[in-house]
């Protein structure tokens, strides 16, 4: 029955191609997914699937009744795009100004279409049922997640699975994290409030590039000394604004970023260690400072038993293997349905000798080797093999 099942994503692999395509060409932002969600429920609907609209917002979520009773198993694919002009020139390059599938999400869309139609075609052979879980904004906090699940996506589920491209893995790897997968993310803005002045008597001012400046860098020795470096942790100045004129210093200053760390204990640590580099260099600089700090996405942690069986049914399909990596310090609200029902996030490679598949996710030439997608389907079909078949 597997093989049989496996055997049917070479057949409708031209239609994964050109569903991922199309998404490509017409992507949609965080909280905005209007029609790629109507596109989903449109597709589902038409393989006999049941479907639940509008669910947490554009969530779409199919369900797939077997002939006999037992477990319900979720699979989910994110459907959002990122702000971002393309530069990619493909004959399927984003339509739509300033935004692009830069992360798979229209590969991860696709794949799970192969995967409904194929089982679509096997329904008096499932003891149990399969719900799709198509989720909006992903890429955007709070995440879709979390009101998915408000909304009664994962209602009746036991286990879940999640799959996700990746383009610093090799085409024909899966990756299968034992516990952490992906990192929680924060979010962190620093408002420095100091004393403006003319730039020919900064002994008159208090100067909040200065502070600013001296933040950065007692972060960047935070990382190293503070931190213990048996728990990776990831702090990142990525925004630094203040200024109007060249021989004006200024009165206020923003820097903002992100902490990712893998552990509850280590997030409060780094949190307390930056509340401290704000008060004493604030302080000693005579300036002041706002702070905004918001916890993302908690991190990501795959429940033991699920993995180990997700590493064995994956490694039993032909020409395929299970490679052993670290986990990423990206962060994925995936994580919000493991606090609630058991399941597994792995990574399928799609990189291969073409240096078009290795650009990094969320970069404007990301692109991915799209037989990626033979082998998600594969690895999702084995899976409801194992707990459905």
């Amino acid at each position: 029955m597997l093989n049989e099942w496996l055997d049917e994503v070479d057949k409708v692999y031209d239609q994964m191609v050109t569903w991922r395509r199309y998404l490509h060409e017409y992507p949609e932002l965080s909280f905005q997914e209007e029609n790629t969600a109507r596109m989903v429920g449109d597709i589902l609907a038409g393989y006999g699937i049941e479907v639940k609209r509008n669910v947490g917002g554009h969530g779409v979520v199919g369900i797939l009744r077997g002939a006999n009773p037992g477990p319900t198993i979720a699979l989910r694919a994110d459907m959002d795009a990122l702000p971002i002009q393309e530069e990619n020139e493909v004959p399927y390059k984003s339509k739509i100004e300033n935004v692009m599938h830069a992360c798979g999400h229209d590969a991860h869309t696709a794949t799970l279409f192969g995967v409904a139609k194929i089982l679509s075609r096997h329904q008096d052979e499932l003891n149990g049922t399969v719900k799709f879980i198509f989720q909006p904004a992903e890429e955007e906090a709070p995440g879709g997640a979390i009101w998915m699940i408000e909304d009664g996506a994962l209602d009746g589920v036991d286990i879940i699975f999640a799959n996700h491209v990746l383009s610093t893995m090799k085409l024909g790897n899966f990756a299968v994290p034992m516990g952490s997968a992906t990192a929680s993310s924060d979010y962190v803005e620093v408002k420095i409030i100091g004393k403006g002045g003319h730039s020919s008597s900064p002994h008159s001012a208090v100067n909040p590039i200065v502070i600013g400046a001296q933040i950065v860098n007692q972060i960047h020795l935070l990382m190293s000394q503070k931190v213990d470096p048996k728990q990776p942790a990831v702090a990142a100045i990525t925004i630094f604004n203040s200024g109007v004129a060249i021989n004006v210093i200024p009165s206020v200053a923003t820097i903002a970023g992100t902490v990712r760390t893998f552990s509850p204990t280590q997030r409060e640590s780094v949190r307390n260690h930056l509340k401290n580099i704000l008060d004493h260099v604030a302080v000693t600089y005579g300036g002041t400072y706002e702070l905004k700090y918001q916890e993302g996405y908690p991190a990501l942690l795959n429940t033991e038993k699920e993995a180990k069986i997700v590493r064995a049914v994956l490694s039993n399909i032909n020409s395929l293997k299970v490679v052993d990596t670290p986990p990423i310090m990206a962060s994925e609200d995936f994580s919000y349905y493991l606090e609630h029902v058991p399941g597994v996030y792995f990574f399928t490679g799609s990189a291969t000798d073409d240096p078009n598949t290795q650009y990094p996710h969320h970069h404007p030439k990301f692109d991915i080797d799209e037989r990626a997608m033979k082998n998600s389907a594969k690895a999702f079909l084995s899976l409801v093999h194992y707990y459905l078949g």
